[in-house]
């Protein structure tokens, strides 16, 4: 019997990463895993991963952007697998929606584009807000478990990411108030803020090796996070019966690194 046997979830950026880590744990505990993801090819690489361990997966390529799509998306988990009792707001774009990237643009307070907010304001908190909203009648039903992302940099300030900052603090007060609201139908609501090996780590690596081993070292761990074991590790004890009491949190998955200022 895995944890998640006989649960349905959503993952949204789960072509990659963070969220690619986490829908194959989900899928190795039981779940039957919906992978959303803009790029169609890294869906069905995800998807066909599950599938030869004996999981089940749906894969939907996805604009979180566009209200249309998470409706279809959402009816989409429905029809395929009955209803919807995990949903994890992974996915997040960046830069600008004419020329989304994979990595965050470099862009200081005085330089930052209404184009550049627009979009990452788009595809975080409002994309979060509208697939909560989309989902709360089968989580309600299901008293079911909601995992947002936020991030370090947005708790600290960090510098030359104010879009994305912005968007990961609006994420973490909309989860907060959701946790509240919605704790008397049994649906917990919960943050993660991770430190963890992805994508767009490996691109920095690949672009300042010096910069991201300096910063691996700094961890109090040791090491980056693992998006398999790590990530998925803990979104599976979020998502289970075991985390029945746990609402309106921001776990640090970050082997310390929060506190270094």
């Amino acid at each position: 019997m895995g944890k998640l046997d006989g649960k349905v979830a959503i993952i949204t950026g789960a072509g990659r990463g963070v969220g690619r880590g986490i829908a194959i744990a989900m899928a190795r505990e039981g779940a039957s895993v919906v992978v959303a993801s803009r790029t169609p090819s890294t869906v069905e690489e995800v998807t066909g991963l599950i599938t030869a361990e004996g999981g089940k997966a749906l894969g939907f390529p996805c604009e979180i952007s566009e209200l249309e799509e998470l409706k279809a998306l959402v009816a989409a988990t429905v029809k395929t697998f009955g209803g919807v009792d995990i949903l994890v707001n992974n996915a997040q774009g960046f830069n600008t929606r004419a020329a989304p990237t994979g990595t965050m643009p470099v862009s200081p307070v005085e330089a930052v584009t209404e184009e550049e907010w627009s979009y990452t304001q788009a595809t975080g908190p409002l994309a979060t807000l509208r697939l909560m909203q989309l989902c709360f009648p089968y989580l309600k039903e299901r008293r079911g478990k909601v995992i947002n992302m936020g991030s370090r940099r947005g708790q600290v300030g960090a510098e030359n990411t104010v879009a994305y900052n912005a968007a990961k603090e609006s994420i973490r007060a909309i989860s907060r108030t959701a946790a509240r609201e919605w704790g008397r139908y049994g649906i917990n609501v919960n943050v993660i803020n991770p430190f963890v090996e992805s994508n767009s780590m490996e691109a920095a690596r690949r672009i300042n090796p010096e910069g991201i081993a300096a910063a691996e070292k700094a961890v109090p761990m040791g090491r980056f996070g693992d998006a398999i074991r790590d990530a998925g590790g803990l979104a599976v004890f979020l998502a289970s019966s075991d985390a029945d009491y746990v609402t309106a949190q921001t776990i640090m998955l970050d082997g310390g690194n929060y506190t270094y200022a």
